[in-house]
């Protein structure tokens, strides 16, 4: 490994995490390519939001973007959590 090779960045275990979700709502939905999701863990301040909730954000070409919600961290995240929330 050159000196260069010592100072790649890893990936985070949260990039993981979002890598995870995503190819399990890609998967779940039926998804091809040229389909863009995106995963994100967010802090709701709002009373009525279960606190920290995962975010799959569904972008189809020519339709409108859908967010899919999961009220639970990142982390926490199950395939039967992103299977309910595909449905809603």
């Amino acid at each position: 490994m050159g000196l260069l090779g010592a100072f790649r960045k890893r990936p985070s275990p949260d990039a993981a995490a979002r890598a995870r979700v995503a190819e399990i709502a890609r998967r779940l939905g039926g998804f091809g390519p040229e389909v863009t999701l995106t995963v994100n863990e967010i802090v709701c301040a709002d009373p009525a939001c279960p606190g920290t909730e995962t975010v799959i954000l569904v972008m189809i070409p020519g339709e409108r973007s859908r967010a899919c919600k999961v009220g639970k961290p990142l982390e926490a995240v199950t395939e039967e959590d992103v299977a309910g929330a595909l449905k809603r």
